[in-house]
């Protein structure tokens, strides 16, 4: 169709998820998309609709799992990668290579810690339920309380004192600050006694959170009903026992 978006993100219709942060660049740069998996199921839409892309029943190889981006022909996968392919078309990174690749850098490092985030309560193996595997999570989740948690946040926060204190690449919004404000918010979910002892030492990156939240854009989004809520199926997950008091 000549009228229809240029960008279809395909991810799971009913949590945030990866494709929180596909979102988050989207809406903030005001592009017109389509959630696909959110539209109604005569429409394409829908969980099943998803799966059987992801089978190969589309007549392509599609990638091994979402979310992934369509742009005309293109298909482009790995939430870093779509963040690179995004974020000049969307103005949200500078325009030279060594900003690129160090907003690169900073997105695959995010990717780290949401991996890492997600095995404290998956850390035997994403096919069981959380109770399948409880004792193993308070173990993994108590070590990355104490010690991984304030080690990667802390090294964003370098990297913003580094960069001046207001943007963690160049002198404007950049994907990778987006992606920043979407860690703090999730993990203020899943575990706010930790995050706040470690946020008094992070001071440069709550503000950034803060100015991130305030976007006019981004204020819009997350008042709106396209913001889906943190809940018990996404990366972000409260179980107030992993939450040590440490």
């Amino acid at each position: 169709m000549a009228d229809a978006p240029p960008y279809e993100l395909h991810y799971w219709p009913s949590i945030q998820g990866r494709g929180e942060f596909i979102r988050l660049a989207l809406e903030d740069a005001g592009a017109p998309y389509v959630d696909v998996a959110r539209l109604p199921a005569a429409q394409g839409g829908g969980a099943q609709a998803l799966m059987k892309t992801m089978r190969g029943e589309s007549g392509h190889l599609e990638p091994f799992a979402p979310p992934f981006l369509r742009s005309g022909e293109l298909v482009v996968a790995q939430v870093a990668n779509i963040l690179q392919y995004l974020g000049p078309r969307l103005g949200l990174v500078p325009a030279d290579e060594a900003s690129r690749l160090r907003a690169h850098q900073l997105q695959l490092t995010v990717a780290d810690l949401v991996s890492e985030v997600h095995d404290t309560h998956h850390p035997v193996a994403v096919e069981l339920h959380y109770e399948e595997q409880k004792p193993e999570a308070a173990r993994r989740a108590a070590g990355f309380v104490a010690h991984r948690l304030p080690k990667f946040l802390g090294y964003f926060e370098r990297v913003l004192e580094r960069a001046g204190g207001r943007h963690a690449v160049g002198g404007a919004t950049s994907y990778v600050d987006l992606s920043l404000y979407q860690v703090l918010a999730g993990l203020r979910y899943a575990l706010p006694r930790a995050m706040a002892r470690v946020e008094p030492t992070v001071p440069r990156l709550v503000a950034l959170g803060e100015a991130v939240a305030a976007r006019p854009r981004i204020a819009a989004y997350l008042a709106s009903t396209r913001r889906l809520a943190f809940g018990q199926e996404g990366i972000f997950r409260r179980y107030p026992e992993l939450d040590a008091a440490g």
